[in-house]
């Protein structure tokens, strides 16, 4: 029933009305919906956010491991976008790609390259 809920949009007109008047379903709320998910390619920004940040804090990308950095996302400017604190485990991450070095995107290793990374 939740996900028909959820779904309302792609129901026909027809569904609709079986579900609001036979079964007494309606459409979710909007405070029911979930949050749309996080792009790969907005997972990869949102870390190196954090990497330039640990860098231009830390003066070097040698990240410990279990390090976990928070970063501010949302509009600094007050366009109706509120700030939200988000934490992402950064030393993880800066391994994780340490250890892909050889499949990465040439602009990535070069992104990461101009934070400081040490590639080996």
């Amino acid at each position: 029933m939740n996900s028909v809920r959820l779904g309302w949009d792609q129901l026909t007109g027809a569904q609709r009305w079986m579900c609001e008047q036979v079964l007494g379903i309606e459409p979710a709320g909007e405070d029911e919906k979930p949050k749309p998910r996080t792009s790969q390619a907005q997972k990869w920004a949102m870390h190196l956010t954090a990497a330039q940040q640990f860098y231009q804090r830390e003066g070097h990308l040698r990240v410990p491991r279990k390090h976990v950095e928070t970063i501010t996302m949302g509009a600094a400017d007050g366009e109706g976008q509120e700030q939200r604190h988000v934490q992402l485990k950064l030393g993880a991450w800066v391994s994780n790609q340490r250890s892909r070095a050889a499949t990465l995107a040439p602009e990535r290793v070069e992104q990461l390259s101009q934070v400081g990374m040490r590639w080996s």
